[in-house]
């Protein structure tokens, strides 16, 4: 059974750090595409970035030269550093697994989420 767990959330001030990480049971992060999705109060899910099985990785423009997606294979845990942030950052922020390993793939399985709040 896959379970994805998030960890890392938290209360930050504006411009602030903080780093996401999750932990997976049941699957082997390498082998998939991997993506870190938000939803802010209210609000919609975006997707926020995403590292593939050969570690190309993409960003929403709004977390483009802020927010940065690695994976750790030894640990089997993909992380989000997430830096300078803003109070428009304020989310639960899940990660979630690709259906297949391309970029318009689906995702089959989602974490509980963590909530980030951004405020001073």
């Amino acid at each position: 059974q896959v379970q994805l767990v998030e960890s890392g959330g938290g209360l930050v001030q504006p411009g602030g750090s903080l780093r996401l990480s999750c932990a997976a049971s049941g699957l082997t992060f390498s082998n998939y595409l991997i993506s870190w999705v938000r939803q802010a109060p209210g609000k919609g899910l975006e997707w926020v970035s995403g590292i593939s099985v050969g570690t190309n990785t993409r960003y929403v423009d709004s977390v483009e030269g802020r927010f940065t997606i690695s994976r750790d294979n030894a640990k089997n845990t993909p992380y989000l550093q997430m830096n300078s942030l803003k109070p428009e950052d304020t989310a639960v922020y899940y990660c979630a697994k690709g259906i297949v390993n391309t970029w318009a793939s689906g995702m089959d399985y989602w974490g509980k989420g963590t909530l980030v709040t951004v405020s001073s």
